[in-house]
């Protein structure tokens, strides 16, 4: 498969970086708002984290905006980044394929180290699901894009939904929040030790979250999807010349915005005919979540397309490169603010969980994004890499990189 432009090692293009700070600064917030739960959350935790209209405005601002719209976005640069480094090998005369394997094999342990701390971690699903990206790299561009919109459309959901009729793929923890289960998990997050945090993450946490991703509620079909739409996006060469595909731009954001409206208005006639009590037991409920996916999928759009309109204007250009030195350490900064987050919050630490509002977590959010956008500027001041991403990259190739610069 050829491409447009090839990208260097040497070379990184700041668009791309700023894109992925703006995406991990999304998804700090929606994990500092949920106190880094990561699991369902019992009745009496909703009731103490809204207790006014502002909490209210928060919550709605992380549901339109952000909440499965930034994971997806961070997923869309996780493709364009196995893209690039495949072809710059190619470029070489060498194959990456083995090399980004046993690359995904050490994501694994850091996701997994990091899950202890947080079981919302999703480097662990990366590193499974980035297996898949592999063989994809060689396959014809028109298999691809009918596998992006296969995936955008639930087939994975319907495929398991057929099978399990709304049964778990995996773990046992119902969704309701005063299941004993999610009381137990809650009261470890809130009263346990480290340790006792540790234990909990270690096993049932993953196979709750495998059912997330893999059973009928789909996130990890829309993860893939996001992952082959990269890989696409890179062959294409969309980010060495974005300033050039003002048409294509225009057009992305205003179908987007059209996907939006029409898939929050079936979102509405699907759930709103349930009634009060919504379960996921019946066809009409996974044809819901379908809704809600290309809902999601409409506002990531909507949102890559206004960074990049913004992102070309000198002004606003300014505000957003801020964002680059963010990016280029994600992988240290997506680990560090979990460890920070569940300090706050957890029993181990501070033990603020279920204590403060929503528009206290989403103040705590944002000065966390700020330190570490400040840290971030700083430390690349001085050193090539971040610390997980040095350290990543020295055990990818065997050797030891220069850190310091």
């Amino acid at each position: 498969m050829k491409t447009t432009k090839t990208i260097l090692p040497q070379q990184r293009i700041e668009i791309i970086d700023a894109l992925r700070g703006f995406s991990l600064a999304g998804i700090v917030i929606v994990h500092m708002v949920e106190n880094y739960i990561g699991a369902p959350a019992p009745g009496g935790f909703n009731e103490a984290v809204h207790q006014g209209i502002g909490d209210d405005i928060v919550d709605g601002f992380i549901g339109l905006f952000l909440r499965g719209k930034f994971f997806a976005l961070f997923s869309f640069l996780f493709g364009l980044s196995f893209f690039i480094q495949m072809d710059n090998a190619s470029q070489r005369g060498e194959y990456f394929g083995g090399r980004f394997l046993w690359r995904l094999i050490l994501l694994l342990s850091i996701g997994y180290l990091h899950s202890l701390f947080y079981a919302g971690d999703i480097l662990t699903v990366y590193a499974l699901l980035g297996i898949l990206l592999i063989p994809f790299y060689k396959i014809n561009n028109k298999w691809i894009l009918g596998i992006i919109a296969l995936l955008f459309l639930g087939l994975g959901r319907y495929i398991v939904f057929f099978f399990t009729n709304g049964e778990n793929l995996f773990g046992n923890m119902d969704i309701t929040p005063d299941n004993p289960m999610v009381l137990k998990y809650y009261n470890a997050l809130k009263n346990g030790s480290l340790l006792d945090v540790f234990s909990a993450n270690s096993y049932n946490s993953h196979l709750n979250k495998m059912n997330f991703q893999f059973g009928f509620f789909g996130r990890g079909y829309i993860t893939y999807g996001f992952f082959l739409l990269g890989l696409y996006i890179g062959r294409t060469g969309f980010f060495q010349n974005y300033e050039k595909h003002k048409k294509l731009i225009k057009r992305t954001w205003i179908s987007s915005l059209v996907l939006f409206v029409v898939s929050g208005a079936l979102m509405a006639v699907t759930f709103g005919s349930m009634g009060e009590n919504v379960t996921f037991d019946k066809w009409i409920a996974m044809f819901g979540l379908t809704a809600m996916d290309l809902n999601n999928v409409a506002v990531t759009f909507i949102l890559i397309s206004v960074f990049i309109i913004l992102y070309k204007k000198t002004k606003p250009q300014k505000w957003l490169v801020k964002f680059a030195p963010y990016g280029k350490m994600a992988l240290t900064n997506y680990f560090f603010q979990s460890v920070i987050g569940t300090f706050l919050l957890f029993g181990w630490g501070m033990g603020y969980i279920g204590e403060l509002r929503n528009v206290y977590t989403f103040g705590i959010a944002i000065l966390v994004i700020a330190m570490q956008m400040l840290l971030s500027k700083w430390w690349l001041k001085k050193f090539r890499y971040g610390p997980l991403e040095w350290l990543w990259r020295s055990a990818t190739f065997l050797r030891i990189f220069p850190l310091k610069k």
